[in-house]
């Protein structure tokens, strides 16, 4: 069996850490012969330190699908974005600093330093000066971009596309201004083979049309030899749909998006109660 796991809002908790409980059931799992993956739109680097604190080992599937990477670290599936087609959507943002937005290469995460300021500007308004549920949409996201290992901050962004070297795999773009965001997501759906997803409705995630969860997942599943009926996956956010269209059995997390809970075979409980290791004892105890 192959088991796939998203990583934020999954197999992280609030703290953006695999608990011990999670661990040792992945553990499990591996040594009962089950090939346990990682599914992130993080980078590689960020998935592997993550893995590397608690001291596991598993391919991952990276940047939403654009990178595939077996437990060696041997790259054996590629889908970058094409540079010249997206820098005049990438040169739109620059000029709008309600638009944070990140670049990813293979092992990086490239940002603004402007952009950063301003994000932490935000958080640190007073109780009155931002709207309250915003204020909580804004700590947990920002949270979560900040916890990335891998970012490097540039002065101005096209340091990052001008260098032939870098090769661009997706575009993170984050706003509470979700008219902004709309505009973005129109400006890239204009472009020809491009996928914009969401892990949160405040962000957007473009990447090659060819580079999704599901294909990413699917092309491990082939080099494994194992069939799609015969793998699991779990998630929580509108990029894990992908990979739900395309396994066997899907697991939601108690914290899903509604649309993953509407459209899978068992709710576990959430990221902060060991979700997949729920979720992976109730597999093992025959309930699939």
């Amino acid at each position: 069996m192959l088991i796939a796991l998203d990583m934020d809002g999954t197999l992280l908790n609030e703290d953006g850490a695999i608990s011990p409980g999670n661990r040792d059931a992945i553990r499990r799992a591996q040594s009962q012969g089950h090939t346990v993956v990682i599914a992130t739109g993080r980078s590689y680097m960020d998935a592997e330190r993550q893995l590397r604190l608690a001291e596991l080992e598993c391919p991952v599937v990276s940047l939403n699908g654009a990178a595939v990477t077996l437990w060696d670290q041997t790259l054996i599936a590629s889908t970058p974005l094409q540079k010249e087609k997206i820098v005049p959507a990438l040169s739109w943002m620059n000029e709008i600093p309600e638009l944070y937005y990140e670049v990813y290469t293979q092992d990086n995460v490239y940002v603004e330093l402007d952009k950063r300021v301003r994000l932490e500007k935000l958080i640190s308004l007073e109780e009155g000066e931002i709207p309250e549920n915003l204020r909580w949409i804004l700590k947990a996201i920002v949270g979560k971009q900040f916890q990335q290992a891998a970012v490097t901050y540039v002065e101005k962004m096209e340091e990052v596309w001008s260098k032939d070297e870098n090769v661009i795999f997706k575009v993170l773009a984050f706003s509470l201004n979700r008219d902004l965001l709309k505009e973005a997501s129109t400006r890239f759906a204009e472009l020809p083979g491009l996928i914009i997803t969401a892990s949160h409705e405040n962000n957007i995630e473009i990447n090659h049309n060819d580079a999704t969860k599901g294909l990413g997942l699917s092309k491990l599943a082939a080099h494994y030899g194992i069939a799609m009926k015969d793998v699991v996956v779990m998630g929580d956010s509108y990029n894990d749909l992908p990979m739900f269209e395309v396994a066997g059995y899907r697991v939601a997390m108690a914290n899903a998006a509604p649309i993953l809970r509407e459209n899978c075979d068992y709710i576990t409980v959430s990221n902060n109660e060991d979700g997949v290791a729920a979720a992976l004892e109730h597999i093992f105890a025959g309930q699939i």
